[in-house]
């Protein structure tokens, strides 16, 4: 397939570099977020701190889906001490190589500067801004996928040997392990062979190298189904959660477009439109059985969508050079500039603690502060432990009376509580008890008889004599009323 034609300057420097630095760079701006650490971040957290044995055993029982993410973090916390830093700088450097994958493949099928473009516009959108801060695996499935989809687009251009394919394989297997809801990738990638009227053999070691992973990923698959409570709270899919994806293949289908696509032909729109349309409607079909719409769980897909971006600023450079050969070199780089500018309130508002739902440290700093000695803790719902699992040390000193088996004796994420009684008779038994819970604006209906004894008890038998709310969080000091 013939390259466009490309000008001097971009045949003199190199082009991975480029997206890579820039991805880093907005990856390491606001790192910390003000320390702040919310909720599924705090999850990784605490479970990352755990011996490995503990992991496995919590692994039984839930959050089996994300396994080889938490020894992956352990790892990095043994070697490295557990921080924000550490928690959030492997996503950092994943994105900074999905860009590099965007870069490569629109480079090798459009030219320099859809390649570049491509890897540039990765780092900006919207949803990858979200998740490169993210003390979670989906940037790093999302390096994965542009791995995989580089192996593919490198065999289908005819440079690859057996050894790409194992490679393949592979990568898709461990993007699968990191959440296997990212084996979507692989209908992608079928439909780019399609497009592609791939050869004979070249189908053989497709299916061959997909069978492999989908093989090393199914007994994932089958035992997290046993846990699937954990994503019960998911709401059930609606027209206007539809929106999103609508817009986004709306803007990759005119890039596909300007591509000028064609049956037969190795081209970005044939690599990009699939990466991008099939993840999202086959999250979609999946949500009609089972509600699991979440854009992070098919984030992956945005390497599709800079991909046609990419094309269609190299369509524009291209259209423009003839007339405007000086010119036409800076049309990337304003277009990016004032995109820059354009998203950097929302880019601000990624790098903030309300970006997210809660903060977990920022409550336990006010927990350190009110306490004092012999009071009690209790937690509304158990979930929201998670401040005292993260911050032990501004919990010291206070009895969780609810707690009967921690979270690493029971193998869970927020322990075991007693029954309800006994939660009702040890609150009694303390002048003064501070409760963790979440502001009232995000928090939900209690749900279990547990908690409604724990809120039962303070209302009916202590008053407010401090309260604090710290993004997102709320922590309350209640004193035992005289008499009560």
């Amino acid at each position: 397939m013939p390259i466009p034609r490309e000008y001097p300057l971009s045949r003199r420097l190199p082009l991975w570099p480029i997206p890579l630095v820039w991805t880093l760079a907005l990856g390491l701006w606001g790192l910390s977020r003000e320390h702040s650490v919310w909720r599924d971040e705090a999850a990784t957290w605490q479970v990352a701190r755990r011996p490995v044995a503990d992991i496995w055993h919590m692994l039984g029982n839930v959050d089996a889906v994300h396994g080889l993410y938490y020894l992956l973090m352990r790892g990095l916390f043994v070697c490295f001490g557990p921080g924000t830093t550490t928690l959030r700088l492997p996503s950092v450097l994943a994105m900074a190589v999905a860009a590099v994958c965007v870069a490569a493949v629109g480079r090798r099928l459009a030219g320099y500067w859809a390649g570049l473009a491509g890897g540039l516009a990765f780092g900006l959108l919207p949803a990858v801004q979200s998740y490169l801060q993210e003390g979670r695996p989906y940037a790093l499935i999302a390096a994965g996928a542009g791995v995989a989809t580089l192996l593919l687009v490198t065999v289908l251009q005819g440079r690859g040997r057996a050894a790409y394919w194992v490679a393949y394989g592979g990568t898709v297997a461990v993007c699968g392990l990191l959440n296997w809801l990212s084996l979507l990738i692989l209908p992608a990638h079928l439909a780019t062979l399609l497009w592609t009227r791939a050869r004979r053999r070249t189908w053989a070691c497709w299916a061959a190298a997909s069978t492999g992973a989908v093989a090393a990923v199914l007994p994932l698959i089958l035992f997290s189904r046993r846990q699937s409570a954990q994503v019960s709270w998911i709401p059930p899919l609606t027209w206007h959660m539809l929106i999103g994806p609508a817009i986004l293949l709306a803007i990759g289908g005119l890039g596909a477009l300007l591509d000028r696509p064609r049956a037969g032909r190795l081209s970005i729109a044939a690599v990009g439109l699939p990466l991008l349309a099939v993840p999202q409607l086959g999250l979609i079909g999946l949500s009609l059985v089972q509600p699991l719409f979440l854009d992070r769980y098919v984030l992956f897909s945005m390497l599709g969508l800079a991909l046609l971006i990419g094309a269609a600023l190299g369509t524009a450079v291209r259209v423009a050079g003839p007339r405007f050969p000086r010119g036409a070199r800076w049309i990337v780089p304003a277009v990016v500039t004032v995109a820059m500018a354009a998203l950097l309130p929302l880019s601000l508002a990624k790098r903030s603690p309300a970006s997210r739902v809660d903060d977990v440290l920022a409550v336990a700093a006010d927990v350190r502060r009110l306490k004092k000695t012999g009071d009690a803790v209790v937690f509304v719902p158990a979930a929201r432990r998670d401040t005292a699992l993260v911050s032990p040390g501004h919990f010291a000193g206070l009895r969780d009376v609810a707690l009967a088996e921690s979270p690493v004796a029971s193998g869970t994420l927020k322990g075991k509580e007693a029954e309800p009684a006994r939660i009702r008779a040890a609150m009694l038994a303390h002048r003064r008890i501070l409760l963790v819970t979440d502001v009232p604006e995000v928090a939900r209906p209690l749900s279990n008889k547990r908690d409604e004894v724990k809120t039962a008890v303070l209302k009916e038998h202590f008053r407010v004599v401090a309260d604090e709310q710290a993004r997102g969080r709320r922590v309350t000091v209640y004193e035992r009323i005289s008499g009560g």
